[in-house]
């Protein structure tokens, strides 16, 4: 690879000096505070899945790739002795030596990364807009930029440690906000997806700073007091609109009044669209009615299943099994979510509004009776607490209607293990994999009907404690880890 340290500024000259000095120290130094290293470690291969195409730049760079595990990964540094030990001790990647704000040195790296990772490095950039919008050329739509970055606040308390030999030596930084961040981001077409604070106790202190850390610091207005910041960005969507296929799954208990209509008033809003009804055992003839349908609809490609066990979440994961679209929706056969609707949450998918879109049923007013009066306090509240569990905004979770990419749903499958078979609604499942895979979320607003045929199958109080249980689910997998 061609290299430009030749041709160095000043600033950055000091920093690849700096880093050259302190290569072979820097083993020492990172036992010297390794529960900070190894939470920053672990948090990262948190945000980031195994088995990708990644990028890194800066930082520890072989440190980083090997804990990320990646098919194919990069590393960039400054420093040639940086680079040395990198290749020394993790040969199996590909390392290159040059600063990353000089074109010619990203230019010589090929195709695209699923993720590209910035450990440390906003901090020492010169033009840190320049920098980000660079990394366009190596982004596709679905790619993830993660920045990793000690807290502004922070900036006395660690210049006293480096002065008194606690912290490894650093040249002048960048003392970013959040805020700041983010608009650099948005300058280079770039969005946040989602936003994280970790170490309020960058020490173990025999276990209480790991205690700390792990049920106090993520805390609502505590966790901004937290020493490592963390952003997951992605690119501004580019390119023409798609013309995506889709199945739309309908599961059905007990809902025989409502099959038909569900048929005639969903819009034919694709070129290429399914309709698969998954239906659940009923007793009042729902099944017959499904096939009586689907042969009388001969014109639409609707499909009948029955579901092997019990619960929507089982019927989902059925429907969407069986489904070919590109584009997965959900519509309860309630049909208190219109059909008529769906084109929106098609429309917003398709022009890259979000991966995983929601409906909300918590903006418009809603019919009389569409829901009781407790349910939407509940609602209120577990959009609220969700919302921080997950790092993005959710106003209303439990709205049937959800839709993403077939392939994200494949994703979310292959990495089920993490949370298991735990969520018998099936919303969870999905939101959960959503945020767990750094998805894109957004919001369609609907208007909320009342139920024209058959009664809710939801218990206000079995249900609302399986709520209360997926929130400390939800605490223990993606905040208390």
């Amino acid at each position: 690879m061609a290299k430009s340290l030749e041709k160095l500024s000043p600033r950055k000259q000091a920093i690849c000096d700096l880093a050259d000095r302190i290569a072979p120290e820097r083993d020492a130094w990172i036992a010297r505070n390794a529960h900070y290293h190894e939470e920053d470690l672990n948090y990262l291969s948190f945000l980031i899945p195994q088995g990708l195409r990644v990028l890194v730049l800066g930082g520890d760079i072989g440190l980083v790739l090997d804990r990320l595990k990646p098919t194919y990964g990069v590393g960039v540094s400054i420093s040639e002795k940086m680079i040395g030990l990198a290749r020394d001790r993790f040969p199996d990647y590909e390392y290159h030596a040059g600063d990353i704000e000089d074109p010619q040195v990203l230019s010589v790296l090929t195709g695209t990364f699923d993720v590209i990772v910035l450990v440390d490095m906003i901090g020492l950039l010169e033009d840190c807009e320049a920098m980000l919008a660079s990394l366009q050329r190596l982004s596709r739509n679905d790619t993830r930029v993660v920045i990793a970055y000690w807290s502004h606040l922070w900036e006395p308390i660690l210049k006293v440690a480096s002065a008194f030999g606690h912290r490894m030596p650093q040249v002048e930084e960048n003392w970013l906000s959040t805020a700041n961040v983010d608009n650099l981001l948005n300058l280079s077409d770039f969005e946040i997806v989602k936003r994280e604070w970790r170490q309020l106790v960058p020490k173990r202190l025999l276990g209480l700073g790991a205690l700390i850390n792990r049920y106090v610091a993520t805390l609502p207005v505590i966790r901004h007091f937290c020493l490592r910041n963390y952003i997951v960005a992605r690119a501004l969507p580019k390119g023409p609109k798609q013309n995506l296929s889709v199945s739309v799954i309908i599961p059905c208990r007990n809902e025989r009044g409502n099959i038909e209509a569900a048929v005639e008033r969903l819009p034919r809003f694709a070129e290429d669209m399914e309709i698969l009804f998954v239906e659940g055992h009923s007793s009042d003839g729902t099944l017959d009615e499904c096939s009586r349908v689907r042969d009388h609809y001969a014109d639409r490609d609707i499909k009948v299943l029955v579901q092997d066990g019990k619960g929507k979440g089982d019927a989902v994961r059925k429907g969407f099994e069986a489904a070919r679209g590109d584009v997965l929706m959900i519509l309860d056969a309630d049909l208190t979510v219109p059909p008529e609707v769906l084109p929106k949450f098609h429309s917003a998918i398709e022009r890259g509004k979000g991966e995983f879109i929601n409906g909300t049923r918590l903006v418009y007013p809603m019919e009389k009776g569409a829901m009781r009066f407790l349910n939407f306090l509940a609602n209120r509240a577990f959009a609220v607490i969700f919302s921080f569990l997950l790092n993005q905004r959710f106003s209303d979770t439990l709205c049937g209607t959800k839709v993403l990419r077939r392939s994200h749903y494949l994703q979310i499958a292959n990495n089920r293990a993490y949370f298991g078979e735990f969520d018998p609604f099936g919303d969870f499942d999905l939101i959960f994999g959503a945020a767990k895979l750094n998805l894109k979320i957004a919001e369609v607003p609907i208007r909320y009907a009342e139920r024209s045929y058959g009664e809710t199958q939801i218990s206000r109080f079995q249900h609302g404690w399986l709520l209360l249980r997926m929130v400390i689910f939800a605490w223990r997998k993606l905040k208390a880890f």
